[in-house]
């Protein structure tokens, strides 16, 4: 049997909501089925738009409508319990449920949101996995190690805060320890665009640079995997809100950052077209769209509004995002790993460290203004590490120490 996970109210009301949804929408795609077969030559047709006639459809809608019926009970239902049964605020984060609902966000999260589901993660700054509020005494009396150097750390799709410990290794902690650092940790919905999640972050910054107990004199942002795309988001956001938290921005560092894509999502999305391509197989299509906005924005490295809005996500085309460089005047560095043990041995071309290829983590485009100038020594590629294992690595450690004491 899986061990249980210490599940709080607004967990229950969510899966049930979810549920329902999930019920109504199979429902939905029988359907379609149902009216594609019924509109084979000599059969009679269907209704067509996936929807059947008669007593068919009226089944259908009946099985649509007790379901939300029902949902709707026990969300309201659930309601009224969840201040009884909401979990002390005291408690201490469980990482397995943390895992699970960061997870569920990372796939789901646009839709959570967008329906008010109460597993929707809102974004807030955290240690230890409990929030921080941005208020002056209220993040002196939580951090009274609090300095002048402040790190932000901002984990990967369908990660949370709490999984930058790997292998007993955090290096924020690492950062804090040996250079000085106050570590704070994002945590997101990573199933948001990337651009949402980007624009929240620039003003969460704002209001943490002001609301730091002491004058912020350098402040870091370190992003794994999405999260430097979240960066790059927020930087360019800053500038066009005339933010002022860019002014003690030092450094970004990047770990294994798909600033150009990731070659998974993009053949995600060639499954959609195949099945979308034969018109009984058509409506399983829906299946590979239920991913997240979050997940979609990685094809390419969407970092900005216009690279999504009015455009089918889900549609193939060439990759139209506008050009965004990095920000002049702080220093950056990119990590890429590979599964490989060489450069441009069959792994590298492949796969890269599993999910992002080294050119994409290092910046490199074929098109020039896609490039980022990142510069003589501010990269590091390490070989035979996958995507995940970047985070432990002692070697990743050792650069980011040795590029960060540099830099101060």
């Amino acid at each position: 049997m899986p061990p249980r996970l210490p599940l709080q109210a607004s967990d229950v009301r969510g899966v049930a909501r979810l549920a329902t949804d999930a019920t109504a929408g199979l429902t939905g795609l029988v359907e379609a089925v149902h009216e594609r077969i019924a509109r084979l030559p000599g059969t009679g047709g269907g209704a067509g738009e996936g929807r059947t006639r008669g007593i068919t459809g009226l089944v259908y809608r009946s099985v649509r409508g007790v379901t939300r019926l029902v949902g709707g009970s026990i969300d309201a239902l659930l309601g009224l319990l969840t201040p009884a049964l909401a979990a002390p605020a005291d408690a201490p984060p469980n990482p397995e449920r943390e895992a699970l609902v960061a997870a569920l966000n990372g796939v789901l999260g646009d839709y959570l949101a967008t329906t008010g589901n109460p597993l929707a993660i809102p974004m807030n700054l955290r240690r230890d996995g409990r929030p921080l509020l941005i208020e002056s005494n209220a993040l002196a009396a939580r951090l009274p190690d609090a300095g002048s150097q402040l790190l932000v750390v901002i984990h990967g799709l369908c990660m949370n805060d709490l999984q930058w410990m790997r292998e007993g290794h955090d290096n924020g902690a690492m950062l804090a320890r040996e250079l000085g650092f106050t570590p704070v940790y994002l945590h997101y919905n990573s199933g948001q665009h990337v651009s949402i999640n980007g624009r929240a972050l620039s003003h969460l910054l704002e209001r943490l640079v002001d609301q730091w107990p002491k004058p912020v004199h350098r402040l870091t942002l370190l992003g794994h995997s999405m999260g430097g795309l979240l960066s790059r988001s927020a930087v360019h956001y800053a500038t066009q809100a005339g933010h002022r938290w860019p002014q003690v921005l030092r450094e970004m560092v990047f770990l294994g950052t798909p600033h150009h894509g990731a070659p998974l999502e993009r053949a995600g999305n060639w499954v959609d077209i195949v099945l979308g391509a034969t018109p009984y197989a058509a409506p399983f299509a829906r299946l590979g769209k239920v991913r997240s906005a979050g997940i979609t924005d990685l094809r390419h490295g969407n970092l900005l509004d216009e690279d999504w809005v009015g455009r089918d996500r889900f549609a193939r085309g060439a990759d139209r995002r506008q050009p965004v460089p990095l920000p002049e005047g702080v220093a950056c560095y990119a990590v890429a790993t590979s599964v490989g043990a060489k450069t441009r041995d069959l792994k590298d071309r492949l796969l890269g460290d599993g999910l992002v290829p080294l050119d994409s983590a290092l910046g490199r485009h074929t098109d020039p203004a896609r490039c980022l100038e990142l510069g003589e020594g501010h990269t590091w590629t390490g070989w035979g590490i996958n995507h995940m294992a970047l985070l432990g690595d002692p070697k990743v450690a050792a650069q980011l120490r040795s590029w960060l004491s540099a830099s101060a």
